[in-house]
């Protein structure tokens, strides 16, 4: 395998178990008869940071683990990044996040069935506005998604002891989930909240409803601007 397509395939396999973990631990606390059922908010943030936190440190073994088309773009504007890449990792993300939200479904396969709330089995697949006002939710998600990659830029000039430096990204997760995650459910990442919106569509589940494209292409758009305001303001540093 050439070490283009070993970075591609790390990206796509370290999408699919960073989109396991935090998928799963939506339906672990979003879905009827889960042990975790109402655990709330803090459990999910803590539970995202830490399935970046993994998925990057299994992407970070044969590549730069961008595990996000946003960050992946603004690396490439940067000119951290080669540009050819741009469309493959966009693709492996993409089909990294279908994959780990279809193993998600499979992982609680009897307790889609126990669940009768539509909003809470989409919000196990994708994100949405706890306030509905689209001017407002792409603001939040364009912050949101530009301290990310402020921050990741931040942390590349940062010396850190070898493989600390994730843990810091995770904390950063952390971070935005729990001060600026209220909002919209901080997606902060087109791919994270695209291709398990997808595996919400395609799949076969009881009681779903409707995938709320209306809503979908907030999570796509603002965090490629957020990502580029970002990088932007870092060259000005």
């Amino acid at each position: 395998m050439s070490a283009d397509m070993t970075q591609i395939f790390s990206e796509f396999i370290g999408m699919a178990v960073l989109i396991l973990l935090g998928d799963g631990v939506c339906a672990a606390v979003n879905l009827n008869k889960s042990k975790a059922q109402n655990s709330g908010w803090i459990v999910i943030a803590f539970g995202w940071a830490l399935a970046v936190t993994v998925g990057v440190y299994i992407a970070g073994l044969n590549g730069p683990a961008h595990l996000n088309p946003a960050v992946t773009i603004a690396m490439a504007v940067n000119g951290s990044f080669e540009a050819h890449l741009v469309l493959p990792f966009i693709i492996a993300q993409l089909l990294g996040a279908i994959v780990g939200a279809v193993l998600v479904w499979l992982a609680y396969l009897p307790h889609w069935d126990a669940t009768i709330d539509q909003g809470a089995i989409l919000g196990t697949f994708a994100t949405g506005p706890a306030i509905r006002n689209y001017p407002a939710n792409f603001i939040s998600e364009t912050i949101g998604t530009f301290l990310l990659v402020l921050g990741l830029l931040a942390f590349g000039g940062t010396q850190f002891a070898e493989g600390t430096n994730v843990f810091a990204v995770g904390g950063l997760i952390l971070a935005i989930g729990l001060s600026l995650g209220g909002a919209t459910g901080y997606a902060i990442n087109p791919a994270r909240d695209l291709g398990p919106r997808i595996a919400h569509f395609i799949l076969p589940i009881k009681n779903k409803g409707d995938s709320d494209w209306a809503y979908s292409w907030i999570p796509i758009i603002a965090p490629i601007v957020g990502g580029l305001l970002a990088v932007g303001l870092f060259t000005l540093m």
